[in-house]
């Protein structure tokens, strides 16, 4: 292609890398052109820009070059997405088909704590004491090529311990009567895994979409709880190290338009309470959706969860997980008292119910063994 050409590694120059970004942007797509164009995205600019840098700095290390000319190029600068946040009405919402779903326990938990995805699906039940209500942060798990793997968190901030509200508290002590696994929010497929980050984060655009919520990112569930720790008096520094940043300078940037807002509402106050001034009818107007008006509690909602179509008791429910993948699951109680779900895929909701057949023949088989043996003891 006219924008590839051969240099000699000594000769290659950070102009040569600048015009190369240049031209890749403005032409370097080879196909897909009449769907999005002949130029590459600011974000596959970005990917080139940092291979080249690591195959450069790799040179440098051996003794190639002397110097990495990737190094101060100008690319195209990362845009930040728009916070999402959910209001109180669509989390009264979300929260209620959640639990008809079977992940309350684990949206309640994020919601009351900010905890990112990889953190949140790595939490065993050893890391929470039950006696105290902390819970311990200190490891999270991320998807390499359909593995997971587990490790510490981002940065020495991101271990904590944060100090759960008695109400999850007692949820959580409930569900684990449920489970019979060391991970809090074990893998219905996988023995001894946790759910993997991916299927979490599916099953979050379902649940919106059943409950009528808009869609937004799993990071966006902590954005929320961000934004209502501030709403309700939380102090900067405390949220900080509640969501394992670095320092508050990172909380108040994240979170600034929130802040700028809590501010214009106490002058507010003040000029109320100093200058006898009378309430503006406005003065909420600029705050965050999930702040009530005037101070009133929010009314409870009168939502009720989307069930799908009524099924027989003891035949399972089969849920679509995107366009190409179907979830069968049954949950029966086991002899020990609890429910222990099993599940099976398919690319169609028709091999999904016999697939689903077959796992409800054969747990209905093992819990028959169960019991007799249970009974001859």
């Amino acid at each position: 292609m006219w924008f590839y050409r051969e240099y000699p590694l000594n000769k290659l120059t950070q102009n040569d890398l600048q015009q190369f970004y240049g031209r890749i942007k403005k032409g370097g797509r080879k196909c897909l052109t009449e769907k999005y164009g002949e130029g590459l995205s600011d974000r596959t600019v970005r990917m080139c820009h940092a291979t080249c840098r690591s195959a450069l700095e790799k040179a440098v290390q051996e003794g190639l070059i002397r110097v990495n000319p990737a190094i101060g190029c100008k690319i195209p600068p990362k845009k930040a997405r728009e916070m999402q946040v959910l209001t109180r009405e669509e989390l009264q919402r979300f929260l209620i088909q959640a639990k008809s779903e079977g992940y309350y326990e684990l949206f309640l938990l994020d919601l009351a704590t900010g905890l990112r995805r990889g953190e949140l699906m790595a939490l065993q039940w050893d890391d929470l004491n039950f006696k105290t209500g902390v819970l311990n942060v200190n490891k999270q798990v991320y998807d390499v090529r359909g593995e997971l793997q587990l490790s510490t968190p981002k940065t020495k901030s991101s271990i904590r311990k944060i100090a759960l509200p008695t109400a999850v508290v007692e949820v959580l002590r409930e569900y684990k009567e449920t489970v019979n696994s060391r991970w809090m929010f074990p893998s219905p497929v996988k023995e001894d895994c946790p759910i993997t980050p991916g299927v979490v984060r599916r099953r979050l655009q379902l649940i919106l979409e059943h409950a009528g919520c808009k869609h937004v990112r799993f990071h966006d569930i902590r954005h929320t709880f961000a934004t209502l720790a501030l709403e309700n008096g939380m102090d900067v520094k405390t949220l900080s190290a509640m969501l394992g940043h670095v320092s508050a300078a990172t909380t108040l940037d994240i979170y600034t338009h929130i802040t700028d807002d809590m501010q214009r509402a106490a002058a507010v106050n003040i000029d109320r309470g100093i200058g006898k001034a009378a309430p503006q009818e406005d003065a909420s107007a600029t705050g965050q959706e999930t702040a009530p008006a005037n101070g009133t509690t929010p009314s409870m909602t009168d939502f009720k969860p989307y069930m799908g179509l009524r099924r027989k008791p003891g035949t399972g429910c089969v849920s679509e997980l995107n366009d190409h993948l179907f979830e069968g699951r049954y949950s029966p109680k086991w002899p020990d008292g609890k429910k222990h779900s099993r599940n099976v895929y398919a690319h169609t909701r028709e091999e999904c119910e016999e697939k689903l057949k077959v796992l409800i023949a054969e747990m209905k088989a093992e819990i028959a063994d169960a019991k007799r043996v249970a009974a001859s003891n």
